[in-house]
């Protein structure tokens, strides 16, 4: 992968063939906007159009889930095979998909599967590549898994293309492949989660089987030149689990498997790096650089050392706040593109004021929330409030975020009809 400097204004070229107007991607953020039915709703068409007026290049949905059964959360939008589709479910896709592209970007339709990570209130007995429950959660958040047969896991493959299918024909730009932060193709990657003997595990060559199935199955249900990336974590930082050495493998097979972007990203529910935890496990031992402290990403050191099997553009999501920053990382070639995500769930137009040289840094309301694990609500609730065509809340408490969030869900999943 060239290592050419670009700047944050260039467009991106994607080995498929398409463009991304620049070199700021709105990252994927859990909205819990789809209605009783898990369909998109006008919920989703007011902060999709934000997005995409907001003037990042790449604009990348929140969980899309593949199979009805197993939620993140109530209010994900859902494609399951047609089960629970039709064509008013259809029809609001594409209204979707047309209001998040009216500022000319790329909307990206983010496929996933939560595997064991589905909350209780929505499911009772989630699936896994094995039966290891999750560490440091009680079962009345997430129910102990039960392994999957194999069946089950091929099951998931044709899932993921004929969800693939569907955001091609409704108009989304392209899709991403969530294998991060302890999903599902995340359990199977990682040797904590999956403790299977047969085809599935083991070897890392078949822990990836999944993941590269998935990516195939989409290539063949789309075609050659729609865009495909994948979320990958550059490290599970978890004792034992999913680590760089294992991701850089990885890495490789993903170029030969034609993937388009590559986002890296790390930990899980055990281990949230990805929400600016501490890091943890043998890979948070590895050195980090003053220059690296000085641009603020989370993971941006691991996209460096990932460069060099990277055939696909890199793409870090994590901690930019400063123009100075992104305008440092792109120059120094150690990834294409920056993500953005909870300055997003706020300042809409971020992008814009960036690319114009309006604004030289976003505002870190992470760090004015008290207390700070209310974070997660703080920043779901706003998305609540655009989709519902409101102001954010700036304001907004971390104890009041934390008792709505936890309502907003309960009611949504009481609302969940024909499960």
């Amino acid at each position: 992968m060239s290592t050419t400097p670009a700047t944050l204004d260039a467009p991106l070229a994607l080995p498929c063939g398409a463009t991304v107007p620049n070199r700021l991607c709105k990252a994927a953020l859990t909205e819990g906007l789809a209605d009783a039915m898990n369909h998109a709703t006008v919920r989703h068409e007011r902060l999709y159009r934000a997005w995409s007026v907001g003037g990042a290049g790449l604009v990348v949905t929140g969980n899309v889930q593949i199979d009805r059964r197993y939620l993140e959360r109530p209010g994900n939008v859902v494609i399951d095979g047609g089960a629970t589709g039709g064509d008013e479910g259809l029809d609001a896709l594409r209204r979707y998909a047309a209001a998040g592209t009216v500022g000319g970007n790329h909307l990206w339709m983010q496929l996933n599967h939560p595997g064991r990570q589905t909350p209780t209130h929505v499911c009772a007995e989630p699936i896994a590549p094995s039966a290891v429950p999750l560490l440091n959660h009680s079962a009345a958040q997430f129910a102990p898994p039960r392994a999957m047969r194999e069946d089950e896991i091929e099951d998931v493959v044709r899932r993921w293309a004929h969800a693939a299918t569907v955001a091609r024909e409704t108009g989304f730009t392209g899709i991403q492949v969530h294998a991060a932060h302890g999903y599902l193709l995340s359990q199977f990657l990682s040797p904590v989660a999956n403790r299977r003997t047969d085809a599935w595990g083991g070897a890392l060559a078949n822990r990836a089987r999944l993941l590269r199935e998935v990516l195939r199955a989409c290539r063949s249900a789309v075609g050659a030149d729609f865009p495909i990336g994948v979320k990958l974590n550059s490290s599970d930082f978890q004792q034992g689990g999913f680590g760089a050495d294992d991701c850089l493998q990885v890495v490789r097979w993903l170029g030969e498997d034609g993937v388009d972007l590559l986002e890296l990203s790390g930990g899980s529910y055990e281990s949230p790096t990805m929400m600016g935890a501490k890091l943890r496990g043998p890979d948070a031992e590895r050195p980090v650089s003053d220059s690296t402290r000085r641009r603020e990403a989370y993971f941006l050191e691991y996209a460096a050392a990932m460069r060099g099997a990277a055939s696909m553009p890199v793409m870090v999501t994590g901690g930019f706040r400063t123009r100075a920053a992104m305008d440092e990382a792109l120059a120094g070639g150690e990834l294409d593109m920056i993500g953005l995500g909870r300055p997003l769930c706020v300042d809409t137009d971020l992008p814009r004021r960036l690319l114009a040289g309006d604004c030289t840094e976003a505002v870190a309301y992470e760090r004015g929330i008290d207390p700070p694990k209310a974070g997660l609500a703080w920043f779901c609730l706003q998305l609540l409030r655009i989709g519902d065509g409101l102001e954010p809340d700036r304001g907004l408490d971390g104890t009041t975020a934390m008792a709505r969030y936890a309502e907003n869900e309960a009611s949504t999943a009481r609302g969940l009809v024909g499960r």
